[in-house]
């Protein structure tokens, strides 16, 4: 499972979105039951848990569980690169 469905999974209460055949990776989170409030939580879990900055402009951009991954797997190797 990936690390954005297993934050999913913790801040829902559900394991709905553990399941890629359920709630689909280019599925939008927004239309699978997650408020803006949980997306707020979400970018927060991201943040404290693996360390990368997401701004409310890249909030804007991010809409799928593929967007998040590919984000944070973006930020992580530019960090990783960088040190």
């Amino acid at each position: 499972m990936s690390t954005i469905r297993e934050l999913l999974v913790e801040l829902t209460g559900t394991a709905e979105f553990a399941d890629a055949e359920r709630v689909g990776d280019d599925v939008d989170l927004a239309a699978s039951g997650i408020d803006s409030g949980d997306l707020v939580r979400l970018v927060l879990l991201v943040e404290q848990r693996l360390g990368v900055e997401i701004t409310a402009d890249a909030m804007e951009e991010l809409h799928t569980i593929a967007d998040y991954e590919r984000f944070v797997a973006e930020r992580s190797a530019a960090g990783a690169g960088g040190a």
